[in-house]
Formats: C-alpha cells, sequence, structure tokens
C-alpha cells in the first residue's frame, strides 16, 4: 500500500512515560523554579548541583550548571569533571545525556535526547542518547540531535544543526552540520 493511503493519526497517540514519571518530573520543574532558578547565573553552584544529585543525576562536583538551564529529567543526566551547561541550555533529556570531562555546552543549545517515529501511523516518542565526549565544545545556539555522539575535543560551531556524529577533534558548522576543519591545539 502507498505511503499516500495511509494517515497519520495523532489521536490515538499514547503517552509512553508513566504516571510515575510525569509526577516526579512536575516535583522536579517545581524545586528547580523555586530552588535554583532564583539564583543568579552561576551563583550557588553546590546547591544546584546536590539538587540535580537529590534527583537521580550523575554529576561531578567541579561540573557547572547555570540557573536557566533547562532539565526535563535530571536522573537521565551524568556530567563528568569541569564539564558545564551554559545559561539557557534545554536538556530534553528524555534519553540519556552525557557531558565528559572539559567539554561545555553553550548558551541557548538545545540537546534533543528524543523524538517521534516518522515511519508509524503512531507517531510514537523515541529516545537515544546523546553523548558529548571530553574536551569537546558545543558553540552558542546549537541544536544536537538524539543518538549523536559529539567526539573527543571536537568543536560544534554557534548555530549548527547536527545529526550525525562528529568525529574526534574536528569542527563542524552549518545546518545540516559539515566537517570544516580539524581542531589543533597550540601553547600560546
Amino acid at each position: 500500500m502507498k505511503s499516500e493511503n495511509i494517515k497519520v493519526d495523532i489521536s490515538k497517540y499514547q503517552n509512553s512515560m508513566s504516571r510515575s514519571n510525569q509526577i516526579r518530573r512536575v516535583i522536579w520543574n517545581l524545586a528547580w523554579l523555586l530552588l535554583a532558578r532564583p539564583l543568579p547565573r552561576s551563583l550557588g553552584n553546590k546547591w544546584k548541583l546536590t539538587l540535580l544529585r537529590l534527583f537521580g543525576a550523575n554529576i561531578a562536583k567541579t561540573a557547572v550548571v547555570y540557573s536557566t538551564v533547562k532539565i526535563y529529567q535530571p536522573w537521565n543526566l551524568e556530567m563528568k569533571e569541569y564539564s558545564c551547561l551554559a545559561p539557557d541550555v534545554d536538556c530534553y533529556n528524555v534519553g540519556k545525556i552525557i557531558v565528559g570531562a572539559h567539554a561545555t555546552v553553550s548558551q541557548k543549545s538545545y540537546l534533543c535526547a528524543a523524538s517521534h517515529n516518522i515511519q508509524s501511523v503512531n507517531h510514537e516518542l523515541i529516545s537515544a542518547p546523546i553523548i558529548i565526549e571530553n574536551q569537546a565544545w558545543v558553540g552558542a545556539d546549537a541544536f544536537i540531535g538524539m543518538g549523536v555522539t559529539i567526539g573527543e575535543g571536537a568543536v560544534v560551531g554557534a548555530r549548527a544543526a547536527v545529526f550525525k556524529n562528529v568525529d574526534p577533534w574536528t569542527i563542524v558548522g552549518g545546518n545540516p552540520a559539515r566537517f570544516i576543519k580539524r581542531r589543533e591545539l597550540k601553547n600560546v
């Protein structure tokens, strides 16, 4: 049968998230809104990391999370030593998101570890982990899609849209993101 004869019927969509998951997310959002969001930018970082850990995040004590970061499910977040989620990062972590040591996700970036199955008439939610490896840098306002690994030391340029893995020690940019050049560190 041709695809044109089949209809997507979202009225039959069923949320795959359990009721307890939904309740935990409501409690989490209220806790972050009342106990972390009012703090200016990076002030009170130890307190924010403690709050995230209370909700199941696996976060190194040297990680930095700004107050304006949105985290969908902290129990699916892992941050290594000296990693950073900068102001206004949106971490839609239905699937696991791992930020490696000395890695930075710059302001207003969107980490999207879930989508909907566009091949299915049921349009069900699907997810896959995002891994940002050690020493990588995601530039401002970038989009990182589900199932993507940003390789060690790689740089994703500002406003890039990344839908495929990024090789280690490369620089990518654009929409969709494409290889620009190799990244070479120098002592200056």
